[in-house]
Order: C-alpha cells, then sequence, then structure tokens
C-alpha cells in the first residue's frame, strides 16, 4: 500500500512540475506546487460547499435541538475541516514533502497557521471595507494576497521546516 501511495504522489508531483516551465522565471518550483495544490483546494471547497448546502442540507436550517444554524454557516462548519485536512495532506506530502517534523508537530501548527490567516483576514477586510471605505470585493481579493503570502511563508519556515533548520543556521550556538 505505501508502495502505491508513492507512484501515486510521484504522479501528482510529475502533473504538477509539468506546468511548472512557463513560470520557472517567475517562481520557485515549491511555490508553484503550493499554488497549484492550493488552487486544487479551493475548487474543492467550492464543490464541497455546493453538494453540502444544496444536497445534504437542502437549503435548510439545521436543527441541532439546542441550537439551529442557518444552512450557510452550518455548511461553511461541516466543510472547513474537511478542506482543511486535504489542504494540509496536499501541502505535506506535495508542497513540503522535504519535511521530517513528526506528522503531529505538522499538524499543530498547520491548524495555528489556519487559525492566525482566519483571524487576520477577519480584522483586514473590516478594517479595508469599514475604514479605508474599499469595496468588499477588492478588499477580500487584497486579503487573498496578503493571506497566500502570509501562510507560505509561515508553512514554509514553521509548519513544515526542516527539524534542527533553526539551530543550524544560528551563530550564537
Amino acid at each position: 500500500m505505501k508502495r502505491f501511495g508513492k507512484i501515486i504522489l510521484h504522479f501528482l508531483r510529475s502533473f504538477i512540475d509539468f506546468f511548472y516551465p512557463p513560470f520557472r522565471k517567475l517562481t520557485s518550483i515549491q511555490f508553484f506546487r503550493y499554488g497549484f495544490v492550493g488552487g486544487i483546494n479551493l475548487v474543492l471547497d467550492w464543490v464541497l460547499y455546493f453538494i453540502i448546502y444544496q444536497f445534504v442540507l437542502q437549503q435548510q436550517m439545521l436543527e441541532l435541538g439546542f441550537i439551529t444554524i442557518s444552512s450557510h454557516i452550518a455548511t461553511f462548519g461541516i466543510k472547513f475541516p474537511i478542506i482543511m485536512f486535504s489542504g494540509f495532506l496536499m501541502q505535506k506530502y506535495i508542497t513540503f514533502s522535504h519535511s521530517n517534523l513528526a506528522s503531529r508537530k505538522q499538524l499543530f501548527r498547520y491548524i495555528l497557521v489556519v487559525a492566525v490567516n482566519l483571524t487576520m483576514a477577519y480584522f483586514v477586510l473590516k478594517f479595508l471595507v469599514e475604514y479605508l471605505y474599499i469595496y468588499p470585493t477588492p478588499s477580500n481579493m487584497i486579503v487573498t494576497v496578503i493571506s497566500i503570502a502570509i501562510s507560505y511563508f509561515l508553512q514554509k519556515h514553521f509548519t513544515f521546516r526542516m527539524s534542527g533548520e533553526i539551530s543550524e543556521t544560528r551563530t550564537d550556538v
């Protein structure tokens, strides 16, 4: 089974890398893979949201007995952990496969980065729309660009870094 998984991962990396040459002068292969699998996860997010909203919840409120949740928020709550976990797996095995940190540690750090991004997105969006009076759609686009940059930096240097990477680069140790 492990061999089959390695074959699939090799195929996925090769497939993604096939599209890299036109972007070679613009970005590194790692950042290209990051964006590519992020795009795949984004499409999965949209498809999953549509399916859950339309066919699972059928656009109806979710009654839990002690609380009722609107269908669009319930859909978000249902799909979010799935998308977060799929994003983690794709980044771990396709983009940052060199990291030798324990998977538990990587997952915990990944969740922290997601929390940082959600918090940052909320406050920056609120600031852009409510204080700078920029329309919501362009504000969301700005937030997305900032979020991608922050997320890539944190994933590369925090979540999926090589263990011992910091101590090897420090001179005062």
